[in-house]
């Protein structure tokens, strides 16, 4: 009896002092991940897979100056109504890749070529992107990413009075979409199942941080921007869905389940780019650069469990509900938060991420995360041109 007394107070003193080892030494109880390796990547890798990602792009382009359309189903479709839900995906998908070879910087004449046909496509087709139906808002995303790529379409050299003008009224016309297609909560998101006169389905966290920051490119290209009031809500929307660990609830809907895998870090890697990189553009306190190093090296770290839903042609279903489509746009937005750290401290991570990207490019010069119609090759692409061009040094 005795004995066994002992050996349980002998049991909770080791469980109440640190482990040694046998020459003394402290060891840490819990296993830490070492400090993501430095590389340094050499700016003739980087130029060499931005050449390639272009080339096809320019490759792929439709007639009429888009990219993508509604071919290459597959067992599981995204919910689509037709044809408006296409439209929304042609006009995003358009205008991710025009913002990869604007950003690209390229200047070879078949490039330029591309861009002239997709600007003009742009501009006649925006006019027309409204709701598919009462149950999706999928135009969000065209709105939100016009808004880049007219404002990087009039960063260009040598843009004309005339020239920014019509960028500038284009733009207006996806502030208004925007404000009309405005959640009642706040944000935006993309699903409703009632018909209401704003969309009442809830806002997503991700949905509204991109629609911030193409509404901040639009403020420094033409210096317009949504109504205050209208404003201050998209902000908040997104604020209340952040969780203390700064992950973001996947929607409105899950702010109360934050432990649910979607909505946990391993869940949000690619939203809390998206979600730090809008707030700390509209100079949230709390987006410190610390919050932005964190989360970048949970990224990198943890990259793997962001790249396992990569590819898989069901969303959520593989661990923390992680779908595809979230990597290279998690990426893009990492991108954006490395340009708000101080300028000494960005090389590393520039490289971390470039690294990343590259090791992704498909033979045939393209990137792609989720199968989406016939979609995927070229949003992607865009997206990671958009993001190797914020690597270089």
């Amino acid at each position: 009896m005795k004995r066994g007394i002992h050996n349980r107070g002998l049991s909770i003193l080791l469980l109440t002092i640190p482990c040694l080892s046998l020459h003394g030494q402290e060891v840490k109880r819990v296993p830490m991940l070492p400090l993501a390796d430095d590389i340094q990547l050499e700016a003739s890798i980087l130029e060499d897979s931005i050449l390639k990602g272009v080339d096809f792009l320019v490759r792929s382009q439709n007639k009429n100056g888009s990219w993508g359309g509604p071919t290459k189903t597959k067992g599981l479709n995204i919910y689509a109504p037709l044809p408006g839900a296409h439209h929304a995906f042609r006009m995003g998908t358009s205008c991710l890749a025009l913002t990869g070879l604007l950003d690209s910087g390229d200047s070879r004449p078949e490039v330029l070529d591309s861009i002239e046909k997709a600007e003009q496509w742009l501009l006649k087709a925006l006019p027309r992107l409204k709701r598919a139906d009462v149950t999706t808002t999928y135009n969000v995303w065209g709105h939100g990413y016009a808004l880049q790529s007219l404002s990087a379409l009039g960063r260009r050299e040598g843009m004309s009075d005339e020239k920014m003008a019509i960028y500038k009224k284009a733009a207006q016309g996806q502030l208004d979409a925007l404000v009309m297609y405005q959640d009642i909560d706040g944000g935006w998101g993309y699903y409703s199942k009632i018909a209401t006169g704003r969309p009442s389905g809830g806002s997503m966290s991700f949905t509204s941080a991109a629609v911030l920051v193409g509404v901040y490119d639009c403020q420094r290209a033409f210096g317009i921007s949504l109504p205050k009031k209208r404003l201050k809500l998209g902000i908040k929307s997104i604020q209340y869905q952040r969780n203390p660990d700064f992950s973001y609830s996947y929607a409105r809907g899950h702010k109360m389940y934050p432990r649910k895998p979607i909505n946990r870090p391993g869940g949000s890697l690619g939203r809390s780019q998206s979600g730090n990189a809008a707030l700390r553009l509209f100079d949230d306190p709390k987006v410190t650069d610390d919050i932005i190093r964190e989360w970048l090296d949970k990224l990198v770290k943890r990259n793997g469990w962001l790249d396992i839903g990569r590819k898989r042609p069901k969303p959520h279903s593989t661990h923390f509900a992680v779908s595809g489509y979230f990597y290279y746009f998690g990426h893009y937005y990492a991108a954006r938060c490395i340009a708000v750290l101080p300028k000494e401290e960005r090389v590393p991570w520039q490289d971390k991420l470039a690294g990343i990207i590259i090791d992704k490019q498909e033979s045939d010069g393209c990137w792609w995360d989720f199968p989406l119609y016939d979609y995927h090759q070229p949003y992607g692409t865009g997206f990671a041109l958009s993001t190797l061009v914020r690597c270089r040094k």
